[in-house]
């Protein structure tokens, strides 16, 4: 139990950081401008730089949720359908401006799998051994 415990608490602390990885150093801090473009791109140009910040501290907030456990499960279900719905749409109208193009619907479904196996399934078993 003890090693499924720190699998857990391993992967709900990579998920939380790719969530505050990609909104504070990507979007708030622009260290990745590509974040911007694809913004611009879907949302229009004028204000795509308040837009992705906006997005960027969804983000860190997303992080923050998630190592909270707070309601994981409604956390877990909110996180699949964002990353699914942003990368649909981001497949279809920004695929030239993604790190991977559109092979990096492989990457958001691997994610997605992560998410869900965190919590539906590892941590389901937790709480069976409680």
């Amino acid at each position: 139990m003890r090693e499924r415990t720190a699998i857990h608490k391993t992967v709900t602390f990579f998920i939380a950081a790719v969530w505050m990885i990609n909104g504070l150093f990507c979007k708030v801090l622009n260290f990745v401008p590509r974040h911007e473009k694809i913004v611009a791109r879907i949302l229009g140009d004028q204000h795509a730089g308040v837009l992705t910040k906006a997005i960027g501290i969804a983000e860190i907030c997303m992080a923050i949720w998630i190592l909270s456990g707070i309601k994981s499960r409604l956390n877990a279900i909110i996180q699949i359908l964002i990353v699914a719905i942003m990368n649909a749409i981001e497949f279809t109208l920004a695929p030239d401006l993604l790190l991977w193009g559109k092979a990096n619907s492989v990457f958001a479904f691997m994610f997605i799998i992560s998410i869900y196996w965190n919590e539906f399934v590892l941590n389901k078993k937790l709480a069976l051994q409680t």
